[in-house]
């Protein structure tokens, strides 16, 4: 039994390990250590959850006693959701970003439990399943998905240095094909200067550095900041 519950724990973190090491490569905040921990301790608990359900003996006045097998495991599901929580972010051009990576805790949460409940080739399955739904799927679809789905968002903040210029920019950026579904204009404290906040779509295809590039060069254009 010693070396069945080594086995389950070491295939654990294993899996943890390449779910860990996916999110690594990306700079993500689920690293390693954190992918192992939860991979790991939730195998851990589902065995104890387990072998403990079936550990107990009747008791003297003739009781049995009965346990769910997977209590504990239940409740590994619920507890890691703190975890998820507090990698999901609200950034400054309101977008939410972390949703992914709390999902991966979640996911090497879930991966852990399988294995210690003995599932261990639908385990492997589901850690390649996993990867490569965040590796290689969204490529599919950006080459070859729905041309929605090809388009990347993006906040512009664009510096004019005429009134009359805005509209200028504002025509270029669309006949450049950027989709305009937002527009904000204020003007700043210095002199005759205005900023444009848009928030617009264009096709995957193009890199920021390139459309960074392109807008740079429209006249009356002061400086450009490209947010993805």
């Amino acid at each position: 039994m010693e070396a069945e519950m080594i086995m389950k724990l070491s295939i654990s973190a294993v899996l943890g390990l390449v779910i860990g090491l996916e999110r690594e490569l990306k700079s993500k905040p689920l690293g390693l250590k954190t992918s192992l921990v939860i991979s790991i301790v939730s195998c851990l608990l589902t065995i104890v959850s387990i072998e403990s359900a079936y550990s107990f003996p009747d008791s003297t006045s003739g009781v049995k006693i009965q346990m769910d097998p997977l209590r504990l495991a239940a409740q590994i599901v619920s507890g890691v959701g703190f975890l998820g929580a507090g990698v999901i972010l609200r950034r400054g051009n309101e977008r939410i970003s972390g949703l992914t990576t709390a999902a991966m805790i979640w996911g090497a949460a879930g991966i852990g439990i399988a294995v210690g409940a003995g599932f261990y080739m639908e385990a492997i399955f589901g850690v390649v399943l996993l990867i490569l739904s965040v590796e290689l799927i969204p490529y599919l679809v950006i080459k070859h998905g729905p041309k929605r789905l090809r388009h990347q968002e993006l906040t512009l903040r664009i510096k004019v240095n005429e009134q009359s210029s805005i509209e200028t920019v504002m025509d270029e950026l669309a006949r450049q094909r950027f989709n305009i579904y937002q527009t904000k204009i204020k003007d700043l404290d210095e002199q005759d200067m205005h900023l444009l906040e848009i928030k617009a779509r264009v096709t995957g295809k193009r890199s920021l550095p390139e459309i960074y590039k392109l807008i740079k060069q429209i006249e009356h254009v002061q400086t450009i900041e490209v947010i993805s």
